[in-house]
Formats: structure tokens, sequence, C-alpha cells
């Protein structure tokens, strides 16, 4: 397994258009959103800076981009093309090719996370405590594991050519209803407490609490673990049901 795990990487870091809008584009979504409004403006009802807000809004959206539009596409076009029928002729166990997927989509999160940081310092001159920083990274690296068995299971749900408009409309609807795009203070009151329940804006929410040095909230674990045991059960049900077929 550790073999395909090294494949995954390198040919995830060879794909020059998945390490820009996985790494990139989430830091050039930042600058954009985070110099609409004073440094020392501060988002309603939580006490952070436009800039501080936003930092963990586009971190957590990196790590979202390179784990979920990563995997999803690239495990539905090799079921087509056969590869996985192939790598299932091998002595790696099923099980082996999803949490490969899984692993490298998560070793390659970490740029995108940590380059949004790194924007956020030196341009934006954002500060947080050591612990901050070293504790954002945590969290919201082993948060995009949620969304990267949502990949796992998208693609297993679709065939090549219709994995990839289900996949954007997930993507963003996610990402804007989650409040990464914009705080939903924003939004309407209805449409606040439905994103109150969206693994997305939980997602955020643990890295804004560890930036107001608080414990995360009981209900944003709680939604985080059941979309992670939702997605990966619906992962496992339909890989074995795409091994019953071949």
């Amino acid at each position: 397994m550790t073999s395909l795990i090294k494949l995954e990487l390198a040919r995830a870091l060879r794909n020059r258009k998945f390490l820009f809008f996985s790494v990139i584009y989430p830091s050039v979504i930042f600058l954009l959103v985070a110099n609409q409004g004073d440094s020392r403006t501060k988002v309603e009802g939580t006490g952070l800076t436009l800039a501080t807000y936003m930092m963990v809004s586009m971190a957590s959206f990196g790590a979202l981009t390179a784990v979920l539009m990563g995997n999803s596409e690239r495990i539905a076009k090799e079921r087509e093309g056969g590869w996985v029928r192939q790598l299932r002729l091998t002595p790696l166990p099923g099980r082996g090719y999803v949490l490969a997927k899984t692993a490298s989509a998560a070793v390659v999160s970490l740029p995108s996370i940590v380059v949004v940081f790194l924007v956020a310092a030196a341009v934006e001159d954002v500060r947080l405590d050591a612990w901050q920083w070293l504790a954002l990274t945590g969290a919201i690296w082993a948060g995009s594991l949620v969304f990267a068995a949502l990949g796992v299971a998208l693609g297993y749900l679709a065939s090549g050519d219709a994995v990839r408009p289900i996949t954007m409309i997930t993507y963003f609807g996610l990402s804007i209803l989650g409040g990464l795009w914009m705080p939903t203070t924003t939004f309407p009151t209805w449409l606040q407490d439905i994103a109150k329940w969206l693994p997305t804006h939980a997602y955020a929410a643990l890295g804004r609490s560890i930036e107001q040095s608080q414990a995360p909230h009981a209900q944003d674990v709680a939604v985080l673990a059941a979309f992670f045991v939702l997605f990966a059960g619906g992962a496992a049900w339909l890989y074995r049901k795409d091994t019953l077929k071949a």
C-alpha cells in the first residue's frame, strides 16, 4: 500500500491544475476578501477580524478542494479505465486502495493549509500564539478526512463523465452554504439555521474556536463525526457494491 500512496502523491504533485486550485487559489480568494474591509473590522458575533476569520475559511476551503476534487474524479476515471480492476488482481487488499486514496489526499491537503497561513501572516499581519498555529494546522488537516471520505464515496457513486458535475455541485454548495466564502452572519436567519448543520460550517468553526482560545462546540464536533461516519460508511458500501459488479 505504501507504494500506491507514493504513486498517488507523485501523480497529484505533477498535476499543475490541481495544485493551482488546491494551493494557490484559496490564498488568492483570501486576499481578495480580506482586503475588502479595514484591518480592524470585526466579523459580527465572532470578535475576530475579517482577515483572521477568512484565514480559517480559506485554509479549510483549500483542504476541501484537495481531498474532494482530487479523489472523486480520479477514482471514477480509474474505475472506468480498468485500473481498479487490475489492482484487485494484486496482493493489495480492497480496503488498501481506499486507504491509499484517503492518505495521499490528506498529505496533499497540508500545503493548502500552510500556504494560506503564510500569506495571512505575511500580507495581512495575522498574529496568533505558536500553539494556535499548530492546533489550527492539526484541526483543519484532521478535519479534511471527513471530505476525503466523501470524495471516495462520490468516486464510486458516479461514472467518469457524471462525477464532475456531481462533485462540483457538492463542492460549491458545501463551500458557499457552509460559510467558507463569506461569513454566515450575512445570511438570512433561516439559511443560518441550515448552515449550522453542514459539515463545512462545523469544520471551519473548529478553527475559529482555536483562534478565540476556546474549546470546540460540542455540536460542531458531533456534526463532523456524524458526517464522517455517513461518508465513510457510504464509501465502504459503494466500494463493496462495485467489487461485486467487477
